[in-house]
């Protein structure tokens, strides 16, 4: 019999039965015959006991010693994955000589903790800036980009930096009102559009010099462009000087249009000033940046894209298959408003997404049957995904609102 003390717990197992096994290690420790190889494969050899000691976990080395004696590695459910992985790695013994059914489950739970274990450094990374006071040591103005760097991107480190942050969140909201204002009737006259001008300059200002701050304080220019929240903040103040710059134009060709009876181009240029003005709702992301359930909801749109992608794959195979279905028992009724698949399109959306506008309605019995399966279909469709979305999404926004508190 070859002694084997594992953490204290002393196992007695046959040579004959380790040789069995000759690529494991104690299968190598029963063959081999040479003493510094022996001492090789084992921590310590007590020459007294005759004993090889090993210093690894004595409970799973319960299952290793019952893998020689049966021949079969059994794989219990309370074991942590990552460590009986490494434990068996060790002594050599691969998953394979385990039950195909304790397999599955091992490698399910394998993958489940591989995925909590990634989703946990994702969260992780979510909170943390992309780059940290220690990046500006020994840099050009170092100590001054540093201290910018902490009233804009770290609003827990002094009171002026929570400040700035509750003034950015107040001058989004600022600015958003003010748009939503500006398309009113009663505020179209001319004291209205001066006082959203000047609103609009004061907002434009305060987020160009956050910008700036911004871009001052990143130590680096590349990391700085492709960062998801700069980006958002570039087109939030772009079209203020977009505006300007096509305001401009307008005025000094003015002239040179009506003399060349081409108001049109002049219409064509108000279109796009109108379009432009409009990309100032993109300012509403910015809230982003400080809100924790914002964060959560981006993050389990990333996670969930997968059942996201396929929602939108069962909803489109929808509206094809029961626009086609409403077009054929409907297009000879008089006066039908399903007079071809892609004018029954519309219908097919309305109904599957259980709204039911109304505005086009079957008249047969037969397609109000298919209707019927169209709704029921829908309720279905959406009923899915939606405990799923929900249920990632209160678990992330928990997990950040922990990672959020314990920093």
């Amino acid at each position: 019999l070859l002694n084997i003390n594992v953490g204290g717990k002393l196992f007695q197992i046959a040579y004959k039965v380790l040789a069995r096994y000759p690529i494991t290690r104690l299968g190598k420790l029963a063959l081999y015959t040479d003493p510094v190889k022996k001492l090789q494969l084992c921590d310590d050899y007590l020459v007294q006991k005759n004993e090889y000691f090993f210093d690894r976990d004595p409970s799973i080395f319960h299952y290793i010693f019952h893998f020689y004696r049966s021949g079969v590695l059994w794989v219990m459910d309370e074991m942590c994955p990552s460590n009986f992985v490494e434990e068996i790695e060790y002594w050599g013994i691969h998953l394979k000589y385990s039950q195909r059914c304790c397999r599955i489950l091992f490698e399910e739970k394998q993958d489940e903790l591989s995925e909590y274990l990634k989703i946990e450094k994702e969260l992780e990374a979510e909170l943390e800036p992309l780059e940290s006071g220690r990046q500006f040591d020994g840099k050009f103005l170092g100590r001054f980009r540093k201290m910018v760097w902490n009233l804009i991107e770290n609003p827990y480190s002094s009171v002026p930096a929570k400040i700035i942050a509750v003034m950015s969140s107040f001058f989004v909201l600022i600015s958003i009102v003010g748009m939503t204002l500006s398309t009113v009737e009663e505020m179209k006259n001319k004291t209205g559009k001066m006082w959203m001008e000047q609103m609009e300059m004061i907002c434009a200002i305060f987020f160009t010099s956050e910008y700036l701050m911004r871009l001052i304080s990143s130590s680096s220019f590349k990391n700085f462009l492709r960062a998801a929240f700069n980006a958002i903040d570039l087109v939030a103040i772009l079209p203020f000087y977009i505006q300007i710059l096509f305001e401009n134009l307008d005025d000094g060709d003015m002239q040179y249009h009506e003399e060349l009876h081409k108001v049109e181009n002049v219409s064509k240029l108000g279109k796009v000033l109108k379009l432009i003005k409009l990309m100032r709702i993109f300012r509403i992301l910015k809230l982003a940046r400080h809100s924790t359930g914002l964060r959560a909801f981006s993050f389990t749109m990333r996670q969930c894209y997968q059942q996201v992608c396929c929602l939108l794959l069962f909803i489109a195979m929808g509206v094809f298959t029961f626009s086609a279905l409403i077009h054929s028992v409907e297009h000879d009724v008089p006066g039908t408003d399903f007079t071809s698949i892609p004018c029954a399109w519309w219908w097919a959306a309305v109904s599957l997404s259980t709204v039911g506008y109304g505005d086009t309605v079957p008249d047969t019995i037969l397609g109000r049957m298919v209707a019927f399966v169209c709704i029921s279909f829908g309720i279905i469709l959406n009923g899915m995904p939606i405990s799923i979305l929900y249920n990632k999404f209160s678990d992330y926004y928990a997990k950040l609102k922990a990672h959020e508190m314990s920093q």
